[in-house]
């Protein structure tokens, strides 16, 4: 029987794309509606708090724009300065920001070929509970392909466990990573069952689905019917 392919090296390229889809979205909260009713209503009480939030979002909307400049200078080809603004950028008050900023740290030591510091930035985020579940997630995933030969299948598995569902938004990822550490553990059939599961999932990457119908195959499953699958 024909051997899987390695699908390791496409890991970070997959989650490269969703991680760009995750950058579109806002970066750090808005305040400022508030702020002017509460000038005019408890301006004498709370003269002190509203300063502080006042400061608070002028802060993070200075550090976007920072993020900003940062991802343009990276675009550019000019990383000279983006590792100290991104560590400082790191220690943000506000969730977002943060988050951007270790994942985008992450991103230049790949580029810099430095994986044990992107390993560490993605663990970072990975075990913060202060940053919102879905950049945790993603975070995960990352490290979990960084590591992926360096780990025992057993503790990919159990790693990726929660996300290893189906309709969950990281099924695809988390799900051929399982079932590549499913088959390092001799359970052929239990990895191509996954991989069936995988490629049934309309909600998860064309590409991924794709490979997952052949791996089913070099594994003596047929999951060719699947990919054709309208969605639900």
């Amino acid at each position: 029987m024909a051997q899987p392919p390695d699908i390791t090296e496409t890991f970070v390229r997959e989650v490269d794309e969703n991680l760009r889809r995750d950058r579109a979205q806002d970066f750090a909260k808005k305040y400022g509606g508030w702020v002017a009713v509460a000038v005019v209503l408890f301006l004498a009480a709370s003269g002190g708090f509203i300063y502080w939030q006042q400061y608070q979002e002028t802060r993070s909307e200075h550090q976007v724009e920072q993020l900003a400049q940062i991802f343009k200078n990276v675009s550019a080809g000019d990383t000279r300065t983006a590792p100290r603004q991104l560590d400082d950028l790191s220690e943000s008050g506000s969730k977002s920001v943060r988050a951007t900023a270790l994942f985008t740290r992450a991103a230049i030591a790949i580029q810099q070929n430095d994986l044990k510091l992107a390993t560490a930035k993605y663990r970072e985020i990975a075990n913060d509970s202060g940053v919102p579940q879905p950049y945790r997630d993603a975070a995960l995933i990352r490290q979990t392909a960084l590591e992926f030969d360096s780990l025992s299948p057993q503790d990919v598995i159990a790693r990726l466990h929660p996300l290893t569902k189906p309709g969950e938004p990281w099924f695809g990822s988390a799900g051929e990573m399982t079932a590549m550490a499913l088959i390092k553990q001799g359970k052929k059939q239990d990895a191509a069952q996954l991989f069936v599961a995988i490629a049934k999932d309309a909600n998860v990457p064309d590409a991924i689905r794709s490979r997952a119908v052949q791996i089913a195959g070099s594994l003596g499953v047929d999951a060719s019917s699947a990919i054709a699958a309208p969605a639900q």
